[in-house]
Parts: structure tokens; C-alpha cells; sequence
């Protein structure tokens, strides 16, 4: 098991003060056992962010020892199997993603888990944000539409990828707006911003943390955001509801995951702990400096938004022309 890189126990406990000290677990569960958390992804980056954030909260309140065992392939689909069929005794979790439960399930034709059945949804842990932006020369989302109406697939938008999240937002957009542009998937999201930047794409949906930078030098034009409120991390950016486009809300998210049957008087023990580490005052104001809002909701609020994304999901999917491969 892999400690995976990102910002280190000590720079995050000792420098910043941001978990609380150490509440040991009473009951036998995890009593000083190892539990791993299973990281669909290589280590770096957001990721390894918030499984940092997770693996330590839940370990400074439960006792233990809580490890990022990073796993990634097929689309998320190679660490949510493993968690799928790993005992339910608490000792393996998943750190699950938008992706993972509602966007691999539709991309392949055997993910080898039912994002549903399989798991017991413990909570949602944080939502990333991101901004619609834009080459400079676009001034606002208006003016962008007007132009895409005026002139049908002339304008284009970047990806890093067919069926992703900066991928799926902009078909329903246009779909609302009643515009066309052409779509330039990347393969990453580093290239696809960095052709925004040069004005060879017009535009794309960019997580916030990647694209904070050439907000601030003026490099991008955030034109609108896909939440339901301003977060405090981006106030300078309208909602796409402020701007006259309602309901238009589409953020990523992870969230932790067991599997299915594993004892309800531990994933309640977990849910609780991560509300506690994760709602300190300092641990947020961090998270939005990742471009991260803090939301850990429970198990029934995160699986309704499993049930309510998928068939959303479905839809943009099929309206683009993709089928299970």
C-alpha cells in the first residue's frame, strides 16, 4: 500500500492546526487495525487531496490506522471492484467519485460492480468546483451564446475527454441554450486548458483549481459557475442561475464507499467522524483553497444523488451519440 504524495501529515496538522486532536474509538472497531482507503487514482493531485483529508480525520477520531491504497484503472472501475468484493468488516473503503457512480457505469458494458447494490453509500464528502472559462476575447456567457447561435459549430469548446465531466456539462448547456459548437476532447484536462488559454478552443468547464491562476492573471475569463450559490472560494463569478440560465448546477464530487453488508455501527461511526474532522473552521477555509467545497451529507442524501444523476447522466450521453463499450 501506497502513501500516495500531496500535502503531508506534518504540513497539514503541525503547520496549519487543522484536525482536531485524537478522540479514540471505544468500540472494537478499528482497534488499532489497519483500514485502507481505496483510491481510484494514481497518487497526486485533488485526489490525493481529500484522501488525506479522510484518511487522517477519520484516523485522529477513530483510533486505527487509516492508509491510501491508491488503485487506479478502467475508468475508477479496478478500486471500486475491489472494494465491491472485499469483506465487510470496515477495513476496506472507497474512495468513490462522480465518475465511479454515474458516469463509468454508463461508459462500459461490464464495470463488474452495480454502483447501487454494491455498496453502502456512507457519505459525500466534498464537491470540486469548477467555472465555465473563456479566451479573454469572450467577454461574457451572453455574448459567447449569441455567437455560437449566430454561428452553428464555428465556435468550439475543449475536454479532457468524451463522457467526462468537462465533457457532459456543455452538451446540456447547449442543449438549454439552443447553441451548437464543435467539441475538442483532450486527452487531460492540462492541454485542453492550455489551448483555452491560446484561444485555439473558445471555452470549457475547468475545475477550479487548475485554472485559479489564469483567473487571477487574466490569462481565462470565468464566464459563469455551475452552482447553486456563489461558494466563498469563487465570488467573483456568477451562477448560471444568475445569469438567467436556472438549474443549471453540476458539480463533481467524491464521496466514501463500503461494501455492501458491512455493519451499520461502523459506516455511522465513519459518517460522524468525517462530519466532525471535515465542519472544523480550518479544514474548510483549506478546502477552498483547493477549490474544494466541504458536503458531507449522509448515506440517503448521497445515494439520491446517485439515483438522480444517472439517468442525467444517461441522457446526456445518449444525446451525444455514446454507447456502453
Amino acid at each position: 500500500m501506497k502513501a500516495g504524495r500531496g500535502i503531508g501529515r506534518r504540513g497539514l496538522i503541525g503547520a496549519g492546526g487543522l484536525l482536531a486532536a485524537p478522540v479514540l474509538a471505544q468500540a472494537p472497531w478499528p482497534a488499532g487495525q489497519t483500514v485502507a482507503l481505496v483510491i481510484p487514482y494514481a497518487p497526486g493531485g485533488a485526489t490525493d487531496v481529500v484522501a488525506r483529508l479522510v484518511t487522517q480525520g477519520l484516523q485522529e477520531k477513530l483510533g486505527g490506522t487509516f492508509v491510501m491504497d491508491h488503485k487506479p484503472g478502467a475508468s475508477t472501475s479496478l478500486a471500486a471492484r475491489i472494494v465491491a468484493r472485499a469483506k465487510p468488516d470496515g477495513l476496506t473503503l472507497l474512495l468513490g467519485t462522480i465518475a465511479t457512480f454515474t458516469l463509468t457505469p454508463l461508459a462500459l458494458r461490464n464495470p463488474g460492480y452495480d454502483p447501487l447494490a454494491d455498496f453502502i453509500h456512507v457519505t459525500q464528502v466534498c464537491e470540486t468546483l469548477s467555472v465555465l472559462v473563456a479566451h479573454p476575447r469572450w467577454p461574457s456567457l451572453e455574448a459567447l451564446i449569441a455567437a455560437a447561435k449566430a454561428r452553428p459549430d464555428a465556435l468550439s469548446y475543449a475536454s479532457w475527454g468524451v463522457g467526462t465531466t468537462a465533457h457532459l456539462p456543455m452538451l446540456d448547456l447547449l442543449s438549454r441554450v439552443g447553441a451548437e459548437m464543435l467539441h475538442v476532447p483532450y486527452n487531460g484536462a492540462p492541454p485542453a486548458l492550455t489551448d483555452t488559454i491560446a484561444g485555439r478552443t473558445d471555452c470549457m468547464f475547468a475545475l477550479y483549481a487548475a485554472c485559479k491562476g489564469h483567473l487571477e492573471e487574466g490569462r481565462v475569463r470565468g464566464l459563469a459557475q455551475p452552482t447553486a450559490t456563489r461558494p466563498a472560494a469563487i465570488p467573483n463569478v456568477a451562477t448560471f442561475a444568475e445569469l438567467g440560465i436556472p438549474d443549471f448546477v453540476y458539480t463533481g464530487w467524491y464521496g466514501v464507499q463500503a461494501p455492501i453488508g458491512t455493519p451499520p455501527e461502523i459506516t455511522r461511526r465513519i459518517e460522524r467522524a468525517l462530519t466532525e474532522s471535515l465542519g472544523d473552521p480550518k479544514v474548510q477555509a483549506f478546502m477552498a483553497t483547493q477549490g474544494l467545497a466541504p458536503s458531507v451529507m449522509g448515506q440517503a442524501a448521497a445515494v439520491a444523488r446517485i439515483e438522480r444523476e444517472l439517468p442525467q447522466n444517461r441522457r446526456l450521453m445518449q444525446r451525444a451519440g455514446l454507447s456502453p463499450e
